[in-house]
Protein backbone atom coordinates (compact mmCIF):
# COMPACT_ATOMS: atom_id res chain seq x y z
CA UNK A 1 0.00 0.00 0.00
CA UNK A 2 1.68 3.32 -0.61
CA UNK A 3 -0.53 6.00 1.34
CA UNK A 4 -0.32 8.07 -1.90
CA UNK A 5 -2.43 10.84 -1.06
CA UNK A 6 -0.81 12.81 1.75
CA UNK A 7 2.00 10.44 2.43
CA UNK A 8 3.15 11.25 5.84
CA UNK A 9 0.11 12.58 7.12
CA UNK A 10 -0.50 12.12 10.50
CA UNK A 11 -3.60 13.02 13.19
CA UNK A 12 -3.97 15.19 16.35
CA UNK A 13 -6.69 15.39 18.49
CA UNK A 14 -6.45 18.53 20.55
CA UNK A 15 -9.06 19.18 24.01
CA UNK A 16 -11.66 17.13 22.44
CA UNK A 17 -14.60 16.89 23.95
CA UNK A 18 -17.73 14.27 22.60
CA UNK A 19 -20.60 13.66 23.83
CA UNK A 20 -24.28 11.99 22.84
CA UNK A 21 -27.58 13.97 23.52
CA UNK A 22 -26.31 16.57 25.67
CA UNK A 23 -24.03 14.00 28.02
CA UNK A 24 -20.21 14.34 27.65
CA UNK A 25 -18.88 10.96 27.09
CA UNK A 26 -14.86 12.04 26.01
CA UNK A 27 -13.49 15.35 27.60
CA UNK A 28 -10.21 16.97 27.35
CA UNK A 29 -8.85 14.69 25.42
CA UNK A 30 -5.57 14.82 23.50
CA UNK A 31 -3.95 11.98 20.85
CA UNK A 32 -1.43 12.21 18.60
CA UNK A 33 -1.16 9.51 15.73
CA UNK A 34 2.21 9.60 14.52
CA UNK A 35 3.14 8.75 10.37
CA UNK A 36 4.84 5.32 10.98
CA UNK A 37 3.58 4.25 14.21
CA UNK A 38 0.96 2.15 15.66
CA UNK A 39 -1.26 4.20 18.36
CA UNK A 40 -3.44 1.89 19.95
CA UNK A 41 -6.36 3.17 22.17
CA UNK A 42 -7.40 0.57 25.46
CA UNK A 43 -9.81 0.99 28.14
CA UNK A 44 -12.55 -0.49 29.99
CA UNK A 45 -15.80 -0.18 28.19
CA UNK A 46 -17.82 2.54 27.99
CA UNK A 47 -14.56 4.95 28.09
CA UNK A 48 -14.75 6.52 24.85
CA UNK A 49 -12.30 4.63 22.91
CA UNK A 50 -14.37 4.03 20.12
CA UNK A 51 -16.07 7.45 20.38
CA UNK A 52 -12.57 9.55 20.43
CA UNK A 53 -11.73 7.46 17.31
CA UNK A 54 -15.09 8.13 15.32
CA UNK A 55 -13.92 11.78 16.40
CA UNK A 56 -10.77 11.55 14.77
CA UNK A 57 -12.66 10.35 11.65
CA UNK A 58 -15.36 13.18 11.55
CA UNK A 59 -18.02 10.45 11.81
CA UNK A 60 -19.08 11.97 15.50
CA UNK A 61 -19.35 15.59 16.31
CA UNK A 62 -17.07 17.18 18.18
CA UNK A 63 -18.33 19.64 20.78
CA UNK A 64 -15.16 21.63 21.63
CA UNK A 65 -11.49 20.94 20.01
CA UNK A 66 -9.63 20.32 16.85
CA UNK A 67 -8.76 17.39 14.73
CA UNK A 68 -5.65 18.39 12.48
CA UNK A 69 -3.41 16.54 10.22
CA UNK A 70 0.85 16.72 10.81
CA UNK A 71 0.82 19.63 8.46
CA UNK A 72 -1.85 21.81 10.64
CA UNK A 73 -4.97 21.34 8.57
CA UNK A 74 -7.89 21.26 10.36
CA UNK A 75 -10.26 18.10 9.15
CA UNK A 76 -13.36 20.31 8.87
CA UNK A 77 -11.82 22.56 6.22
CA UNK A 78 -11.00 19.24 3.98
CA UNK A 79 -14.05 18.64 1.86
CA UNK A 80 -15.69 14.68 2.64
CA UNK A 81 -13.95 13.40 -0.64
CA UNK A 82 -10.40 15.17 0.12
CA UNK A 83 -10.56 13.79 3.90
CA UNK A 84 -10.92 10.31 2.87
CA UNK A 85 -7.85 10.28 0.31
CA UNK A 86 -6.09 10.79 3.66
CA UNK A 87 -8.30 9.33 6.16
CA UNK A 88 -9.73 5.87 6.93
CA UNK A 89 -11.91 4.32 9.02
CA UNK A 90 -12.50 0.37 9.86
CA UNK A 91 -16.04 0.90 12.07
CA UNK A 92 -16.80 -1.99 14.43
CA UNK A 93 -19.94 -2.44 12.44
CA UNK A 94 -21.39 -1.94 8.60
CA UNK A 95 -24.54 -2.90 6.70
CA UNK A 96 -24.15 -5.96 4.97
CA UNK A 97 -24.77 -5.37 1.05
CA UNK A 98 -26.99 -7.74 -0.50
CA UNK A 99 -26.22 -8.82 -4.25
CA UNK A 100 -22.83 -7.69 -4.20
CA UNK A 101 -19.26 -9.14 -4.39
CA UNK A 102 -16.18 -9.70 -2.23
CA UNK A 103 -14.42 -7.08 -4.97
CA UNK A 104 -17.43 -5.06 -5.44
CA UNK A 105 -17.16 -4.45 -1.77
CA UNK A 106 -13.36 -3.90 -1.81
CA UNK A 107 -13.78 -1.18 -4.75
CA UNK A 108 -15.88 0.68 -2.15
CA UNK A 109 -12.60 2.03 -0.91
CA UNK A 110 -11.70 3.79 -4.18
CA UNK A 111 -14.86 6.19 -4.40
CA UNK A 112 -12.78 8.93 -3.37
CA UNK A 113 -10.92 9.06 -6.02
CA UNK A 114 -13.45 8.09 -8.57
CA UNK A 115 -15.64 10.55 -11.47
CA UNK A 116 -18.31 9.51 -13.02
CA UNK A 117 -16.58 6.58 -14.45
CA UNK A 118 -14.18 3.76 -12.59
CA UNK A 119 -11.67 4.71 -15.83
CA UNK A 120 -10.93 8.24 -13.59
CA UNK A 121 -8.71 5.53 -11.51
CA UNK A 122 -6.22 3.62 -13.05
CA UNK A 123 -4.49 2.96 -10.15
CA UNK A 124 -7.51 1.21 -8.26
CA UNK A 125 -7.21 -2.47 -9.73
CA UNK A 126 -3.91 -2.67 -8.67
CA UNK A 127 -4.92 -1.68 -5.15
CA UNK A 128 -7.91 -3.28 -5.04
CA UNK A 129 -5.96 -6.68 -5.55
CA UNK A 130 -3.02 -5.67 -3.29
CA UNK A 131 -5.60 -5.16 -0.51
CA UNK A 132 -7.50 -8.26 -1.16
CA UNK A 133 -3.81 -10.23 -0.79
CA UNK A 134 -2.59 -8.93 2.27
CA UNK A 135 -5.90 -9.56 4.12
CA UNK A 136 -6.27 -12.80 2.48
CA UNK A 137 -9.50 -12.53 1.23
CA UNK A 138 -8.61 -13.11 -3.00
CA UNK A 139 -9.92 -16.46 -2.88
CA UNK A 140 -13.50 -15.34 -2.33
CA UNK A 141 -13.25 -12.47 -4.74
CA UNK A 142 -16.03 -13.38 -6.71
CA UNK A 143 -18.59 -14.90 -3.69
CA UNK A 144 -21.31 -12.59 -2.51
CA UNK A 145 -21.03 -11.05 0.98
CA UNK A 146 -24.01 -12.29 2.27
CA UNK A 147 -22.36 -15.89 2.19
CA UNK A 148 -19.22 -15.17 4.66
CA UNK A 149 -18.83 -15.57 8.12
CA UNK A 150 -18.18 -12.85 10.68
CA UNK A 151 -14.82 -13.31 10.67
CA UNK A 152 -14.24 -12.97 6.81
CA UNK A 153 -16.93 -9.96 6.49
CA UNK A 154 -14.65 -8.42 8.67
CA UNK A 155 -11.06 -9.16 6.70
CA UNK A 156 -13.53 -7.78 3.43
CA UNK A 157 -13.80 -4.56 4.92
CA UNK A 158 -10.28 -4.27 5.81
CA UNK A 159 -9.46 -5.03 2.69
CA UNK A 160 -11.95 -2.29 1.61
CA UNK A 161 -10.29 0.07 3.63
CA UNK A 162 -6.58 -0.79 2.49
CA UNK A 163 -7.88 -0.47 -0.91
CA UNK A 164 -8.57 3.38 0.07
CA UNK A 165 -5.17 3.95 0.33
CA UNK A 166 -4.83 6.75 2.84
CA UNK A 167 -1.98 7.52 5.28
CA UNK A 168 -3.98 7.47 7.96
CA UNK A 169 -5.71 4.61 9.34
CA UNK A 170 -8.37 4.39 12.21
CA UNK A 171 -9.04 0.13 13.42
CA UNK A 172 -11.91 0.22 15.93
CA UNK A 173 -11.53 -3.49 17.46
CA UNK A 174 -10.36 -4.92 14.00
CA UNK A 175 -9.31 -8.68 15.19
CA UNK A 176 -13.55 -8.68 16.66
CA UNK A 177 -15.01 -12.02 14.95
CA UNK A 178 -11.50 -13.13 13.47
CA UNK A 179 -9.53 -16.91 14.78
CA UNK A 180 -6.22 -17.03 16.41
CA UNK A 181 -4.61 -16.86 13.14
CA UNK A 182 -6.03 -13.89 11.38
CA UNK A 183 -5.95 -11.93 15.24
CA UNK A 184 -2.14 -12.63 14.96
CA UNK A 185 -1.94 -11.79 11.00
CA UNK A 186 -4.06 -8.28 11.41
CA UNK A 187 -1.72 -7.70 14.26
CA UNK A 188 1.32 -8.40 11.91
CA UNK A 189 -0.41 -6.24 8.98
CA UNK A 190 -1.21 -3.48 10.85
CA UNK A 191 3.26 -3.27 12.10
CA UNK A 192 3.97 -3.58 8.45
CA UNK A 193 1.81 -0.98 7.42
CA UNK A 194 3.40 1.49 9.82
CA UNK A 195 7.04 0.52 9.21
CA UNK A 196 6.80 -0.36 5.76
CA UNK A 197 4.44 2.54 4.57
CA UNK A 198 5.01 5.02 7.14
CA UNK A 199 0.91 4.94 7.78
CA UNK A 200 0.20 6.26 11.04
CA UNK A 201 -2.23 3.70 12.23
CA UNK A 202 -4.84 4.30 15.30
CA UNK A 203 -6.10 1.07 16.60
CA UNK A 204 -9.03 0.49 19.31
CA UNK A 205 -7.95 -2.59 21.45
CA UNK A 206 -9.18 -4.58 24.16
CA UNK A 207 -6.18 -6.92 24.35
CA UNK A 208 -3.31 -5.47 26.63
CA UNK A 209 -1.05 -8.07 25.31
CA UNK A 210 -2.13 -7.57 21.82
CA UNK A 211 -1.45 -3.35 22.54
CA UNK A 212 1.47 -4.26 24.16
CA UNK A 213 3.33 -6.53 21.11
CA UNK A 214 1.78 -4.49 18.62
CA UNK A 215 1.64 -0.36 19.58
CA UNK A 216 4.06 2.07 19.43
CA UNK A 217 2.39 4.07 22.01
CA UNK A 218 -0.64 3.36 23.59
CA UNK A 219 -3.34 5.79 25.18
CA UNK A 220 -5.44 4.41 28.55
CA UNK A 221 -8.59 5.96 28.84
CA UNK A 222 -10.46 6.00 31.71
CA UNK A 223 -14.53 7.14 32.44
CA UNK A 224 -14.16 9.60 29.27
CA UNK A 225 -10.65 11.04 30.47
CA UNK A 226 -7.11 9.98 29.19
CA UNK A 227 -5.86 8.57 32.12
CA UNK A 228 -2.27 7.71 30.77
CA UNK A 229 -0.59 7.87 27.55
CA UNK A 230 3.16 6.78 26.24
CA UNK A 231 5.18 3.71 25.08
CA UNK A 232 3.42 0.68 26.96
CA UNK A 233 6.07 0.06 28.93
CA UNK A 234 5.33 3.18 30.83
CA UNK A 235 1.64 3.08 30.57
CA UNK A 236 1.08 -0.49 31.74
CA UNK A 237 2.19 -0.49 35.45
CA UNK A 238 0.08 -2.63 38.23
CA UNK A 239 -1.21 0.49 39.57
CA UNK A 240 -2.59 1.96 36.80
CA UNK A 241 -3.73 -1.08 35.45
CA UNK A 242 -5.52 -2.25 38.85
CA UNK A 243 -6.97 1.36 39.30
CA UNK A 244 -8.35 1.50 36.07
CA UNK A 245 -9.84 -1.97 35.22
CA UNK A 246 -11.03 -2.37 38.99
CA UNK A 247 -9.73 -5.95 39.32
CA UNK A 248 -5.76 -6.84 40.38
CA UNK A 249 -3.28 -7.30 36.83
CA UNK A 250 -0.29 -8.25 37.01
CA UNK A 251 2.67 -7.08 35.17
CA UNK A 252 5.81 -8.38 33.44
CA UNK A 253 8.54 -9.06 31.65
CA UNK A 254 9.55 -12.75 29.31
CA UNK A 255 13.28 -13.01 29.97
CA UNK A 256 13.31 -14.72 27.03
CA UNK A 257 11.63 -11.95 24.36
CA UNK A 258 11.81 -9.40 26.70
CA UNK A 259 8.17 -8.72 26.21
CA UNK A 260 5.90 -6.81 27.88
CA UNK A 261 2.74 -9.44 29.44
CA UNK A 262 -0.05 -8.62 31.21
CA UNK A 263 -2.53 -11.24 33.29
CA UNK A 264 -5.66 -9.84 35.35
CA UNK A 265 -6.39 -12.07 38.60
CA UNK A 266 -9.34 -12.95 39.21
CA UNK A 267 -10.81 -15.22 41.96
CA UNK A 268 -10.52 -18.60 40.28
CA UNK A 269 -6.80 -17.53 38.59
CA UNK A 270 -5.18 -19.94 40.51
CA UNK A 271 -7.07 -22.99 41.25
CA UNK A 272 -4.87 -25.73 42.03
CA UNK A 273 -5.15 -28.57 39.76
CA UNK A 274 -6.36 -32.08 40.70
Amino acid sequence: MSGRSGHGDGLQGVDLQLGYHGATVVRDAAITLRPGAVTALIGPNGSGKSTLLRGLARLHPIDRGEVLLADGTPARALSAREFARRVTLLAQSRPTPNGVTVRDVVGYGRHPYRGRWRADDPEGPALIDRAMTVTGVTAMADRSVGELSGGELQRVWLATCLAQDTAVLLLDEPTTFLDLRYQVEILDLMRELADTDGIAVGVVLHDLNQAAAVADEVVLLSAGRVRAAGRPADVFTEDVLTETYGIRIEVSLDPMTGMLSTRPIGRHTARVPA
